[in-house]
């Protein structure tokens, strides 16, 4: 009888919750911009017409213009699309459309610290800036941040070079690579490819994307406080979470007892300066929690969209022979075959570069971005938008906005080539978004993609196998997107 009586409050508990946020939900759907009528409890959350955004944003754009609302759930969430809209938002107002959105599944694990948490504006810009000042100006110890990309990649080539010519996923050891620069970065260390400690790390990776994209990920979203109390995989995407916390607050304790504050190895190194520095001010920025959940949040979203951009590149190569080949022309004319490509190539390689910026492009179904807030009541586009309320400022409108591209819809890495055949920038190339919460990563991300992508080109040339040589371009990158395996490839090593 005592256990019916405590599960029958807990259900009351349960309704009382939904009926309270339900009534919020239609108090405020009044005073927000139009969109489709969510239902009772659910919002737009089973409408198979509103989600997912990248498939639904063009119909729902045509019927409620550039800015329009979704429920997830209870929550209303205000999207923008468009080149022009996105950017008088981030941009134009980026103080107003600056706040970082509370997100329950990083909330949850990050518990207020580091990069990933809503609140502490002041706090969260300290830590911005001081992640992008280490990473921008990473001359220390030994190797430059450079000279470590371009030796990953040699170990890449070799790790390739093992499956002599025969179909393999190569999503295993891209993701492995790109990891090991960031851990590199980090921490001063890398692993072997088949270490376990990565492989584990890189499962953990795989299925947090996985359950931030699945339906049961965008229901914990929308009502975490429900969720918590429920069994799912919601709760062993958090446990594994937590044994990744755990294994780099070790590797803080470890180079707090080693650190030599004359010679600052990594990231760590330099984040423990600083704390040091600034223990006795009467604002704390800097406490070793703080570094633990910056480190947790390069770990999994550096090492997830790198891989994907690097992933897609590949896969466009061997979908498109005549393309890789023109690649591969031009680094055999500006690199050769008797060393590694460096950064300071990359003016002199544009049809490469363009070629890379266009896969970025291209990538209709890459991850929505992460939700910002309005910091305080702003009048947008003729709406007034409250304070508090979650922004998507949605980047495939930005990449496919047919008033920004000449043929959004084709691959084409003419759209950043000039009349002379030089490399041009596109103001509408938002891949980092843009403005305030523009990705700290940036720069190590570009850097990345440059010297992965011209150093495999330089040695292998990529062939698709099987089914996947039928596959248009789109459908290629879904199956990416999944992360649950990709269209096998032949990696045939090149002779020049």
């Amino acid at each position: 009888m005592e256990v019916a009586g405590v599960g029958a409050l807990f259900l009351l508990c349960v309704l009382l919750t939904l009926f309270f946020s339900s009534f919020k939900m239609y108090k405020k759907k009044g005073q927000l911009p139009p969109g489709p009528a969510p239902w009772f409890l659910l919002g737009n959350l089973l409408q198979k017409d509103v989600l997912p955004l990248y498939q639904s944003y063009p119909k729902l754009m045509e019927k409620y213009g550039s800015v329009f609302t979704l429920w997830m759930g209870p929550k209303p969430l205000v999207v923008l699309c468009g080149y022009e809209v996105v950017k008088d938002a981030l941009v134009g107002h980026a103080e107003e459309f600056g706040g970082r959105f509370a997100i329950p599944i990083h909330d949850r694990i990050s518990k207020g610290q580091g990069l990933l948490k809503g609140g502490n504006e002041k706090k969260w810009r300290e830590l911005r800036r001081f992640t992008i000042s280490t990473l921008r100006d990473f001359g220390m110890g030994k190797k430059t941040m450079s000279a470590r990309v371009q030796e990953e990649a040699l170990y890449l080539v070799e790790e390739m070079a093992t499956a002599q010519g025969k179909p393999f996923d190569p999503r295993r050891c891209l993701t492995s690579a790109v990891s090991n620069v960031i851990s590199s970065v980090l921490y001063g260390s890398r692993f072997d490819y088949k270490d376990g400690n990565l492989i584990e790390q890189l499962q953990f990776i795989d299925e947090r994307f996985l359950f931030m994209r699945s339906y049961l990920g965008t229901v914990y979203t929308a009502i975490p406080k429900i969720m918590d109390y429920l069994p799912g995989q919601h709760n062993k995407v958090f446990a594994d979470g937590e044994k990744l916390c755990a294994l780099l607050r070790e590797k803080v304790e470890s180079h707090r007892q080693t650190l030599d504050p004359q010679n600052p190895r990594d990231y760590i190194d330099c984040f423990l300066m600083k704390m040091e520095k600034e223990k006795k001010s009467k604002e704390i920025f800097y406490s070793p929690e703080d570094l633990v959940m910056c480190m947790f949040a390069f770990s999994i979203a550096g090492t997830a969209s790198t891989t994907n951009a690097l992933l897609y590149s590949l896969v466009v190569m061997a979908k498109l022979p005549h393309i890789q080949a023109k690649v591969q022309k031009e680094i055999e004319a500006v690199v050769g075959p008797n060393r590694v490509p460096v950064m300071e190539d990359r003016e002199r390689m544009p049809f490469t570069d363009a070629v890379i910026h266009e896969t970025q492009r291209y990538q209709k179904a890459s991850l929505e971005t992460l939700p910002h807030a309005v910091t305080h009541h702003i009048e947008f586009r003729n709406y007034t938008i409250p304070k508090g309320i979650a922004i998507i400022p949605l980047t495939p409108s930005v990449h496919f906005d047919p008033l920004q591209w000449e043929t959004p819809e084709k691959f084409n890495p003419d759209h950043f080539l000039d009349g002379k055949g030089q490399f041009r920038k596109r103001d509408a190339f938002m891949p980092f978004s843009a403005g305030k919460r523009a990705c700290p990563g940036e720069a190590l991300g570009r850097m990345l993609l440059f010297l992965f992508f011209s150093t495999l080109l330089q040695n292998f040339t990529f062939q698709l196998v099987g089914e996947a040589k039928n596959m248009d371009l789109m459908s290629l990158y879904a199956e990416v997107k999944t992360r649950k395996q990709c269209a096998p490839v032949r990696a045939i090593r090149r002779t020049v």
